[in-house]
């Protein structure tokens, strides 16, 4: 399967950790993170975010 993630999903783990929702979206995107990484997972990127990053 492939997953896009966009900036904020980058962002979330250097938010407020305080909030119960950032908290579930931050352990989230750290497992998608980890599920990348183990290849079951194929991160797409677009040149939209290359755009927003530069």
């Amino acid at each position: 399967m492939r997953v896009y993630l966009d900036n904020c999903c980058y962002n979330r783990p250097y938010d407020d950790q305080s909030q119960l929702r950032i908290s579930l979206e931050t352990q989230a995107k750290l497992h998608i993170q980890d599920l990348i990484k183990e290849q079951q997972l194929e991160l797409v990127t677009s040149y939209v975010l290359w755009y927003e990053n530069s």
